[in-house]
């Protein structure tokens, strides 16, 4: 780097003991090497398209629970393009896609953005969820009133640290139920499953996280007339860069494989 300095006849980074930081002119050389890169990448993946093979990295970022989406389906894409590299960010941060420098992201809710485009993967369902011995030895809640005697096993936000609402109404409106207990909280989806499987409690969860382990006989969902929410995920990427062919055979593929089971 002190060699880059020396032929630029700048300084690049301010130093100290402690950190390391760019200086204006190092930020504007970063800037502008990274739009090179962007477009020797865009250019390599342009002529790999008329070769008729997509090739290159591809990091997307994802949701900590979208593991369950995408490994079923991973193998017969790594298979159908062999020379397509995946780099997964699993995390439940919420990602720049432009400011970070990721191919696209996978989202639930709002995808409201005019700097991104966008394509439905497919809708979910919560569903109210617990192990068959906990039922076998608390009883099974017929109405969302009755959870106020049980274990509730409630998902904290890790950014903003907010309790998951439930989503549960009555009989006759879609009023929220306001009165869920918290019994233990955990900020990751994968902790709130494991959990509600060993018996601590009843769980509040997106249907194609737990379908596996109703399938399997180790949850048992609850109260399914009354659940009212659901929601969507989308994947999303820069509007104004060009689609390179690795990042759209990877979107047509999860559209087409419907990920989420619908």
């Amino acid at each position: 780097m002190a060699r880059l300095e020396a032929e630029l006849g700048v300084r690049l980074f301010n130093r100290s003991t402690r950190r390391l930081s760019l200086t204006e002119e190092g930020a504007l050389f970063f800037d502008r090497s990274q739009r090179i890169v962007e477009e020797i990448e865009e250019a390599e993946s342009e002529l790999s398209r008329l070769a008729g093979s997509p090739s290159g990295k591809l990091k997307i970022g994802v949701p900590a629970i979208g593991y369950r989406m995408l490994m079923p389906v991973l193998p017969e894409f790594t298979a159908r393009y062999p020379d397509i590299r995946l780099d997964f960010d699993f995390n439940d941060r919420l990602i720049d896609v432009i400011a970070e420098g990721v191919d696209a992201v996978i989202r639930s809710g709002d995808t409201g953005s005019s700097q991104l485009k966008a394509r439905p993967l497919g809708t979910f369902r919560f569903v109210v969820v617990g192990a068959p011995r906990y039922f076998a030895e608390r009883g099974t809640p017929q109405a969302p009133a009755d959870l106020v005697g049980h274990d509730c096993l409630r998902y904290r936000f890790p950014t903003t640290c907010q309790l998951q609402g439930w989503g549960l109404g009555t009989e006759r409106t879609n009023v929220p139920c306001l009165s869920v207990p918290t019994t233990h909280t955990f900020n990751s989806v994968e902790g709130l499953i494991y959990a509600s499987v060993a018996g601590l409690g009843i769980a509040y969860l997106p249907d194609f996280a737990v379908r596996e382990g109703i399938g399997s006989g180790a949850l048992v969902s609850i109260l399914d007339d009354y659940v009212v929410e659901g929601g969507q995920f989308s994947i999303l990427w820069p509007g104004n860069r060009y689609m390179a062919p690795k990042l759209r055979v990877f979107v047509d593929f999860l559209v087409d494989k419907k990920v989420l089971g619908g």
